[in-house]
């Protein structure tokens, strides 16, 4: 630890003293060993093959940092309205920012096109987590919190995804959000109200996508909370990872 990590360190701990000790006693009592795994168990020579799936939750964090800092810089340029300012036919604001983004933005292409893809790799390799997780045991006690918010990270990741689709306001996205829109209003009871909440209505309007702009940037805040939230137990927790 450097010099001004352990001076931080010192101001830290002389204002909240009883807080560290909590986290010290809590990280003893709670970083328990899981079993042996069936490898360890029977001296499996091929175990190293399943290393790389306990890098997968690091892959995700640099793959949601990637995601926050390229949505921030797409986001000083795109217009999120549907609103068309020149013919019928023409195409809306939203769709002519991207536009701009693509074509006349320095390395706007480039941006866009590592949004996109990381976007598509962070839902993959949340995925892998959940299974690796799963098949390990990992989720069982005392992990059992942090699985619940792994699972709710992975479908808050499907949801940003989902939510950003429509935002290009193109074909593809329009009519893929209409489907999304007919499975939403299936739902019993309370098909309707949610999509009303959802979609601003019970069909897809320039409203529509003024609601997936706000819900994209919502559930990307709430993201960051979880996510801080699931490292902090990883660390006060222990790696579930095999010795």
């Amino acid at each position: 630890m450097g010099k001004s990590e352990k001076k931080s360190s010192n101001w830290f701990v002389q204002r909240f003293p009883y807080l560290q000790q909590m986290l010290s006693r809590a990280q003893t009592s709670i970083n328990l060993e899981l079993p042996r795994s069936h490898s360890e168990r029977y001296k499996a020579k091929a175990f190293w093959i399943a290393y790389p799936f306990y890098y997968l939750g690091g892959i995700i964090v640099v793959l949601f940092l990637i995601e926050c800092v390229t949505g921030v810089l797409l986001s000083l340029y795109y217009v999120p309205s549907a609103v068309t300012l020149g013919e019928p036919g023409d195409p809306s604001l939203a769709y002519q920012s991207v536009e701009f983004i693509m074509t006349r933005v320095p390395f706007g292409y480039i941006l866009r096109g590592v949004h996109h893809w990381t976007a598509h790799l962070l839902i993959v390799a949340g995925g892998l987590h959940l299974i690796r997780v799963f098949f390990t045991s990992a989720y069982k006690r005392p992990r059992e919190l942090n699985w619940v918010l792994g699972v709710a990270l992975f479908i808050l990741s499907i949801l940003l995804g989902f939510t950003g689709y429509l935002l290009p306001w193109d074909q593809l996205g329009y009519w893929a959000s209409t489907i999304g829109l007919e499975i939403t209003k299936s739902i019993p009871v309370i098909g309707e109200v949610a999509a009303k909440i959802g979609f601003g209505g019970s069909s897809l309007s320039p409203a529509t996508l003024t609601r997936m702009y706000g819900l994209h940037w919502t559930l990307a805040a709430v993201g960051i909370l979880l996510s801080g939230l699931h490292i902090v137990i990883v660390w006060i927790q222990g790696i579930a990872q095999p010795h």
